[in-house]
């Protein structure tokens, strides 16, 4: 089996201003590094065994399909029903990540964690 790639510090480095929610944390995955709130993960930066790096997160239902079509840098998860990823590399356009993990931190944080968060339009 191929060996997974670890997320380059500079990555991470990017993305943990971008997941700086209330009660959001940051920690060790199976492979990568995740963020949760409470139990439920909110993002999920990870290596595959096609030394590509990606991060997974969640999407409103009527979102979903559209990434589906998109193609890449977007692409529908194996697994879970509202689970969207994006190929992170150096031209990652992070307004627009910033927006998608904002959502992703909505959907999956207790309405009283998510409220206090001001969405994009």
């Amino acid at each position: 089996m191929p060996d997974r790639p670890d997320v380059p510090p500079e990555h991470l480095e990017r993305l943990r201003p971008l997941l700086d929610f209330p009660e959001c944390v940051e920690e060790s995955a199976w492979t990568g590094t995740r963020w949760r709130v409470r139990h439920a993960t909110v993002a999920h930066a990870f290596g595959g065994e096609d030394q590509l790096i990606r991060i997974l997160f969640r999407a409103e239902p009527d979102e979903v399909g559209a990434f589906s079509h998109l193609g890449a840098p977007y692409f529908k998860a194996s697994w879970g029903e509202d689970v969207v990823g994006l190929l992170l590399d150096d031209d990652t356009e992070r307004s627009e990540l910033a927006e998608l993990l904002t959502d992703s931190y909505c959907i999956q944080a207790p309405l009283q964690l998510a409220a206090r968060i001001d969405r994009p339009a």
